[in-house]
């Protein structure tokens, strides 16, 4: 009987350290989707500012959401911050290559800025990653802008 007592105190803190573990991420999870969607509200109603806090607070959360960073790049070129934009689509580009819409951005911005040159590089260089067929869509959609761009 006395040693069946230290395994059930035992197996008593793995349950509760799993409900905690649970209970903490489950909140985690909460208050990221909450701010995300608290972000977009802002967007939508063009308070590009509060957007922007918004999207900050979702990546100090969780800073590897390249949906939010591509928001927040979003957000960022509304205010005028084209830099801190770039800076945003380049990020989302380091970590996932394959995130056509972060080169689509980053293109986009120098094309604003009167960088064509830079921004047929980006798309080009995009091309690479977008060889295989399973990225025959996304290949399709850089070659269409890029001869748009370039004519």
């Amino acid at each position: 009987m006395m040693e069946t007592l230290p395994l059930n105190y035992l197996a008593a803190a793995v349950v509760v350290f799993t409900l905690s573990m649970l209970v903490y991420f489950s909140i985690r999870t909460w208050r990221t989707n909450h701010l995300f969607q608290t972000g977009i509200n802002f967007y939508q109603k063009k308070d590009y500012q509060n957007a922007e806090i918004a999207f900050r607070q979702v990546i100090a959360i969780n800073s590897t959401n390249d949906v939010v960073h591509l928001l927040l790049g979003d957000t960022l070129m509304q205010q005028k911050q084209i830099e801190a934009a770039i800076t945003e689509y380049q990020e989302v580009i380091n970590r996932a290559p394959k995130k056509i819409d972060a080169h689509l951005r980053l293109a986009n911005v120098l094309l604003l800025q009167d960088k064509q040159k830079e921004a047929i590089d980006i798309l080009t260089k995009a091309q690479d990653f977008f060889q295989s067929k399973r990225y025959a869509n996304e290949l399709a959609r850089l070659k269409d802008i890029l001869q748009k761009i370039q004519s």
